[in-house]
């Protein structure tokens, strides 16, 4: 999956906050791509471990290496303060030049910019789904 696709899954983090046990991320036709635990444990369809997020927003790998961070405000950074992208309140997301690279509704799921579904993430905290999208490239 390309990076766009990456930062776009991001935005359903942003819409999702609720946190709750263990929450699925699936592709666009539904299939399991991962895991978001309740504690910020990511991981993949066979329940690797990918990393973790933290409640600060520091997204770490699996070996607690720092690979970036999420802001409050949407900016997504890697772990040289880089903007990687932004994600809009109202569902928008976009990469570092502001083009827009996707939306995401309030259920969850996740469009490219010619609005083709590319994933669903119901109850996806944002910091997780940024963390999956721009660090894990968990969807395909």
């Amino acid at each position: 999956m390309n990076r766009f696709r990456f930062l776009l899954i991001a935005l359903v983090a942003c819409l999702c906050a609720t946190t709750m046990n263990a929450q699925t991320v699936y592709g666009e036709n539904y299939q399991t791509q991962g895991y978001v635990g309740s504690d910020g444990t990511l991981r993949d369809s066979n329940y690797r471990t990918l990393g973790y997020v933290k409640s600060d927003g520091t997204v770490r790998d699996s070996n607690y290496r720092t690979l970036g961070y999420i802001k409050s405000d949407g900016t997504v950074r890697d772990s040289n303060y880089r903007t990687l992208g932004y994600v809009k309140s109202d569902g928008t997301v976009y990469d570092s030049n502001y083009h827009t690279i996707g939306h995401v509704k309030s259920d969850g799921t996740v469009y490219d910019s010619n609005y083709h579904t590319i994933g669903h993430a119901k109850g996806v905290s944002f910091n997780a789904m940024a963390a999956l999208l721009f660090f894990f490239n968990l969807l395909k």
